[in-house]
């Protein structure tokens, strides 16, 4: 059984900073590309990051771009995405997303991704 499991999430204050993680069991994604989404009650889930299969290719949403980094470790069946200058905004689920068959669906889209992550709640407090 496949499964993705979140951590790290919690509350800060705005301009702290958070780690999740997100560790991959039943299955090695170490030649996929893996993501983070973020969703707030009632609305869409939004792209947030994404990384290909070694890490060397890396997306980010314009909104996150240059706060947060996104990294895996494939030894360890596990992505990361490291959140610095965290703002109210950001508050949100946050999930963890992988890819395991062929998809011509942009890499910001849900529907590129097979296995999805439980969520893990970030709030920001200002």
């Amino acid at each position: 059984q496949v499964q993705l499991v979140e951590s790290g999430g919690g509350l800060v204050q705005a301009g702290g900073s958070l780690r999740l993680s997100c560790a991959a069991s039943g299955r090695s994604f170490s030649n996929d590309r893996m993501g983070w989404f973020r969703q707030i009650q009632g609305k869409e889930r939004e792209f947030v990051s994404a990384c290909s299969w070694s890490g060397g290719n890396t997306y980010y949403a314009d909104s996150v771009k240059g706060r947060f980094t996104i990294s895996r470790d494939n030894a360890k069946n596990t992505l990361y995405l490291q959140m610095n200058s965290l703002k109210p905004e950001d508050t949100a689920v946050y999930y963890c997303a992988a890819q395991a068959t062929f998809t011509r669906a942009p890499v910001t889209s849900t529907n590129a991704y097979d296995y999805w992550g439980q969520g893990t709640q970030v709030t920001v407090s200002s």
